[in-house]
């Protein structure tokens, strides 16, 4: 059975189990709510999370195990000399797959029994048949892939039978097991609660584990790069000079300076208009103005940043060419051509705005009502309410805003693959091209290059000190947000 079909039936097994639970509960109470320990929806909740919890959790962990079990056991048919490492073998397994997905296409089409597909011999009866279905296959691929492709379609397919078995049987002992467990002076809201909270707690550590999966991906791979490049010469290094025909340079100091100089740009342009846009639409603007200016300034959240990167690369960048460019309008020949720090600082300021006065807005619209009519009793005017007031006691939440625009800013890539060009330097001219981190990242992990290699292995390392210089930058801001809050509280 297919898995959303499985699925299904698992949860029509569960809403089944709630209304019978429910009415056992009842019944057993003799119809009167006042005789059960519970609500009775926590009866029939009971049930069903009983029959869904299992069957659920075996059904996630099958999907994710038997791929992996089916690929080790084929692959281990397959003869070390087809194949010289480990990348040629998954390539073969990836056409084993897909030939194994045209044999499922020509059973669930009629053309042929599932006995005939095992009974097909040789690459030309196989690939004949495949070709009138439309799976077209290379002229290298070899008898034993196609042989592999049989296996691998009767292991899923028992595989396939088995959990659906093992699927709803799990349901059905979780069903019967509490249905004839509920009885009017059951806890049944007791063992609900517990469930929701185990729930919980799994989703809140399921950002944990990932948080720690990931940092830890980047630790061993950083590590194995400092095994083959030195570390003094990465982080003190200013050139940047990949080759992977070997002798790199790569020095991170020309790109965390592109990194961070764009993003400085940026905020520039995105911290005054989007806290002086906040300020205006949560103390000055009507409510009609403020109804239709606030989704339309949260619009520019929504743009994909691949749509701001033309902007700078069709609009911004030769707009500016044009004002600072040798045949511009003020003649100062400054800058060569559209990509440039100012010319992705500007579009990265724009796409930050949002960011800044959305949450900026809603802080400053959570400080007290009491602090505004008290300043204003006293004589002080509107703007030295906002000035002398209201900023200072939304400061730590403004200040958490434009740190959310600052890890935006520094992750940000097509943005400054189109605006900002490819040249990693060092230099004080905006109007000059640069690149960043991430843009860097992009370009060492794309094309064949070997993972073992400096080359490849370096945008982890580019990685992890990108990652551990916003920790650091995030834990000083929360000392300096601390210390305001408490002044304000």
């Amino acid at each position: 059975m297919p898995a959303l079909w499985l699925f299904v039936l698992v949860i029509v097994i569960g809403l089944t189990g709630f209304f019978l639970g429910r009415a056992r509960a009842m019944k057993d109470a003799g119809g009167d709510i006042r005789n059960l320990h519970s609500l009775p929806s926590y009866y029939g909740s009971n049930v069903m999370l009983s029959a869904l919890i299992p069957s659920m959790g075996l059904l996630v962990l099958w999907l994710i195990v038997q791929p992996m079990l089916i690929q080790v056991n084929v692959a281990s048919h397959i003869a070390s000399n087809n194949f010289a490492d480990d990348g040629a073998l998954n390539l073969i397994m990836s056409d084993v797959r897909r030939v194994a997905d045209g044999l499922n296409t020509a059973v669930s089409q009629g053309v042929m029994t599932a006995q005939e597909t095992q009974n097909l011999v040789g690459a030309q009866d196989i690939r004949g048949m495949l070709a009138n279905l439309g799976v077209a296959l290379g002229a290298d691929v070899e008898d034993y892939v196609l042989i592999a492709a049989q296996e691998y379609r009767s292991l899923s397919n028992w595989g396939g039978w088995l959990m659906t078995v093992a699927v709803i049987a799990a349901a059905a002992i979780g069903f019967t097991l509490a249905y004839r467990s509920t009885s009017s002076t059951q806890r049944a809201r007791n063992s609900v609660e517990k469930v929701i909270l185990g729930l919980l707690i799994g989703a809140a550590s399921i950002a944990v584990l990932t948080t720690g999966g990931i940092v830890f991906s980047l630790i061993f791979n950083t590590i194995e790069f400092f095994k083959v490049y030195p570390a003094a010469d990465f982080f003190f290094g200013t050139t940047w000079a990949p080759s992977f025909g070997g002798g790199s340079e790569l020095g991170i100091l020309p790109l965390f300076w592109g990194t961070f100089y764009v993003s400085f740009i940026s905020l520039l342009v995105a911290v005054p208009i989007g806290l002086f846009a906040a300020v205006y639409l949560s103390e000055y603007a009507g409510p009609k103005t403020r109804g239709i200016a606030k989704p339309l300034l949260e619009v520019l959240a929504g743009i994909p940043t691949i749509v701001y990167g033309l902007f700078a690369l069709l609009t911004v960048g030769p707009m500016l060419v044009s004002f600072f460019g040798k045949d511009g309008t003020l003649g100062v020949n400054w800058m060569q051509g559209g990509t440039a720090v100012i010319t992705a600082g500007l579009v990265m300021g724009i796409m930050l705005i949002p960011f800044i006065s959305s949450l900026s807005d809603d802080i400053i619209n959570s400080v007290p009502q009491s602090l505004r009519d008290g300043s204003l009793g006293i004589g002080a005017t509107k703007s030295e309410t906002v000035k002398q007031v209201i900023l200072p006691a939304a400061l730590p939440g403004i200040v958490g805003a434009i740190l959310l625009a600052t890890s935006r800013a520094i992750g940000e890539t097509m943005i400054v693959v189109l605006g900002a060009g490819a040249a990693a330097r060092l230099s004080m001219n905006p109007f000059e091209a640069m690149t960043t981190v991430t843009t860097r990242i992009v370009s060492q992990l794309t094309g064949d290059a070997d993972f073992s290699s400096p080359e490849a292995l370096v945008a982890f390392a580019l990685g992890m000190t990108l990652f551990v210089i916003t920790l650091c930058l995030n834990i000083v801001a929360l000392v300096i947000v601390r210390k305001y809050r408490e002044q304000y509280d």
